[in-house]
């Protein structure tokens, strides 16, 4: 009924970019808040970056001046543009959107799959 789909993962080197997206799809009434999470092997997941209805955006200190976070036109959407990859970057990259399904009155996160970021010569 509702879902997130990432793309745009793949290998890099060391010092490239990547741009990712994720858009949502389904009975969504309204999206208030979508931010991209990662987990690397062996690591728990983290907060990378989010972004308010509003435009205000949040980022974690190892990706600020790096990375950036926006939404699509259509609000149903969100893009992560990653530059000046270092190999610890390599992670599994989730989208996460807390959104109102319609008909509910209620607000619940919602998760994609995730898409693989590899930095690596």
């Amino acid at each position: 009924q509702v879902q997130l789909v990432e793309s745009g993962g793949g290998l890099v080197q060391p010092g490239g970019s990547l741009r990712l997206s994720c858009a949502a799809s389904g009975s969504i009434f309204s999206i208030y808040a979508m931010a991209w999470y990662r987990q690397a092997p062996g690591k728990q997941r983290e907060l990378v970056a989010d972004i308010t209805g509003g435009g205000n955006t949040n980022y974690a200190d190892f990706v600020k001046g790096r990375f950036t976070i926006s939404r699509g036109n259509a609000k149903n959407t969100v893009f992560l543009q990653m530059n000046s990859l270092k190999p610890e970057d390599t992670a599994v990259y989730y989208c996460n959107a807390d959104l109102e399904v319609a008909g509910t009155g209620r607000t619940m996160a919602y998760w994609g799959k995730g898409t693989l970021v590899t930095v690596s010569s």
